[in-house]
């Protein structure tokens, strides 16, 4: 097991009617003026931003809002709220969204808080200095932003998606009531459940031994999500199945599944790229490539692979053939996400992409073959287009 640092400072406030707690919460921060920063009109239509609002109202907190945060979170609107930030003097941010919401709001908190083009920051040009505080009232299951230190955003004039992570981002507190994510449609709610199997199998796959409690906790993580994925299916307003699925999306990406152990990542990496380019949902583009990836890079450790077919898949266990067992479970996912209708290939989206187009996210991925990408098995340019080309 690796030197590791545990950090998770966010408040979690779990259960039924807890965005009511929105403006006591606040107050606790001693925080003056607000903005309030949301997605769409779903807010609007359930009520919850007026709850919000009127949990700040009786509190005493003045606000301001912006909406239209999109999937895949734009820069544009992130220097939209900087300005906005800094011209109302805003000292705190509350994201009452998902991730592309609470990702909006960190980027928002570092661009108000520094003097530097927030875009720097996520090229790795520079480093923030400070972050206006953030908290979160989820409405999806999914990143698990609110808990953790990253955020991502798309430059729409490049189309570059590019993420950064600085603990001055955590989220101060997260509102987590797993009734808000009733009015998800089904392929939102299993892109989410992607999205949390995936920051978990990052960090599964690695080529670090020995770490037998975090692989206990990964793995019943794992287990968890995709039987409570199953059940939302057929009951899309069944309590306790959403709320499982809440709480692991929080601790798939606190870090808590990544103690002791390099993760891969690789898998996000292409991800990345590919719904910048075609701007698709975060999660399905996860498990269009995760399957040409393990294909890919498998027999690095085909142990590895096989614990986690037998360990979370219930696929039997051959010792006599650990590469049959492994391939059983890369299979036996792959079955998963199409029975909960994700794709596994970018052709499953709709997309008919060309060489150029390969090449093109190949280069970006890897800013022209100066970085590989993954642990697991690191992956130069060349890798990069073989596994989109997998992935066809």
């Amino acid at each position: 097991m690796r030197n590791f640092v545990f950090h998770t400072p966010t408040e979690v406030v779990f259960g039924k009617d807890t965005e009511y707690q929105a403006g006591q919460l606040i107050k606790q921060q001693q925080c003056k003026k607000v903005l309030v920063h949301f997605g769409g009109a779903s807010a609007k239509k359930s009520g919850l931003l007026n709850r919000i609002f009127e949990s700040l109202k009786s509190e005493g907190i003045d606000y301001v809002s912006l909406g239209g945060v999109v999937p895949n979170p734009r820069l544009s609107k992130v220097y939209e709220g900087i300005e906005l930030c800094k011209r109302e003097a805003v000292d705190f941010i509350l994201a009452v969204g998902g991730g592309s919401v609470i990702d909006s709001a960190k980027a928002i908190g570092y661009g108000a808080a520094n003097e530097a083009d927030v875009w720097d920051f996520y090229l790795g040009k520079a480093s923030p200095k400070a972050c206006l505080p953030v908290g979160a009232v989820l409405t999806i299951a999914a990143a698990g932003s609110e808990m953790s230190n990253s955020s991502v955003i798309t430059n729409e004039e490049s189309w570059y998606k590019r993420g950064l992570s600085s603990q001055m981002g955590r989220c101060r507190f997260a509102i987590m009531n797993p009734e808000l994510t009733y009015t998800l449609s089904s392929y939102q709610t299993q892109c989410g459940c992607t999205d949390i199997l995936m920051h978990t199998m990052e960090r599964y796959f690695t080529l670090d031994q020995d770490n037998e409690l975090t692989d206990g906790i990964s793995e019943a993580l794992m287990r968890t999500v995709i039987h409570n994925a199953k059940i939302i299916l057929k009951s899309p307003d069944d309590y306790n199945a959403r709320a499982q699925i809440m709480w692991a999306g929080s601790l798939a990406h606190n870090d808590l599944t990544g103690c002791g152990a390099i993760g891969d990542w690789a898998t996000h990496q292409l991800g990345h790229e590919l719904s910048g380019l075609f701007d698709v949902a975060h999660g399905a583009s996860l498990s269009a490539i995760w399957g040409s990836w393990a294909r890919y890079v498998y027999k690095n450790d085909i142990s590895r692979f096989a614990q986690f077919a037998v360990n979370v898949l219930a696929v039997p266990n051959d010792f006599r053939n650990p590469d049959k067992v492994a391939l059983e479970g890369i299979e036996t996912m792959e079955e998963f996400y199409r029975n909960t209708g994700m794709p596994v290939s970018i052709g499953d989206m709709g997309i008919t992409i060309t060489d150029e187009q390969i090449d093109e996210m190949a280069r970006k991925c890897t800013a022209n073959d100066s970085k590989k990408k993954g642990a697991f098995k690191e992956l130069n340019v060349n890798d990069v287009r073989n596994i989109y080309r997998m992935s066809r």
